[in-house]
């Protein structure tokens, strides 16, 4: 059975500029928002690989780097760049309505 999903409001737009990152708790999880170029990712925030705060890492072209041991995550499809980090983050849908931020939890 699947789970039901809900889209949960995180920020205004004007809230998340370009190059930026905001992390959030929605229930049990801990979610990262990113800004790339004016495109509005989501995933989960913690490192697959050392369970480290992605939202504190590096936003690039590439992805997101984990502050630890450098893994880069490609925003779209959560999946690793690069070593340590074997696992991909969870990704999330992203809609805008009104100027402000949803995401679609389950």
């Amino acid at each position: 059975m699947r789970a039901v999903s809900e889209w949960a409001k995180v920020c205004s737009v004007s809230q998340l500029k370009k190059g930026e990152m905001l992390d959030f708790d929605y229930k049990d999880k801990k979610i990262l928002l990113a800004n790339l170029n004016g495109k509005i990712y989501s995933t989960d925030r913690i490192c697959t690989h050392a369970e480290a705060d992605l939202s504190t890492g590096i936003l690039s072209e590439e992805g997101v780097t984990c502050p630890l041991h450098l893994s880069t995550f490609n925003l779209q499809t959560g999946m690793p760049q690069n070593l340590p980090a074997e696992l991909p983050l969870k990704t999330y849908n992203v809609k805008i309505e009104q100027n402000e931020i949803y995401v679609e939890v389950d």
